[in-house]
C-alpha cells in the first residue's frame, strides 16, 4: 500500500440546533526518511481551522492510525462531505 492510494477523508458534522458546522480533513504523507505522516485539520467550516501532523515509522502504522480517528469521529456524528 502506498500513500497514494488513500486519498483525504473530508467529513463534516452540521447540527442547526447546537449552532455547530464543523470540518475535519485526514490524510496520508509520505516522510523523507520512508515513514508516513498522519495530517488531520479541523475547525468550524468556512474557517482555516487547525492543523496537526502525527509522524509514523511505517506506512501500515500511520494507516491504521488514521483508521482509528476517521471511525472515532464518525461515532461523535461526522459523516462524508459531497467533495
Amino acid at each position: 500500500m502506498s500513500t497514494r492510494d488513500q486519498k483525504p477523508r473530508h467529513l463534516r458534522r452540521i447540527d442547526p440546533s447546537q449552532n455547530m458546522r464543523r470540518f475535519y480533513v485526514l490524510s496520508l504523507q509520505p516522510t523523507l526518511f520512508g515513514g508516513a505522516s498522519v495530517v488531520r485539520s479541523w475547525g468550524r467550516i468556512g474557517t482555516f481551522g487547525q492543523s496537526m501532523m502525527e509522524t509514523f515509522d511505517h506506512l501500515d502504522a500511520a494507516n491504521d492510525a488514521m483508521i482509528q480517528l476517521e471511525k472515532s469521529k464518525r461515532r461523535r456524528g461526522y459523516r462524508d462531505t459531497d467533495i
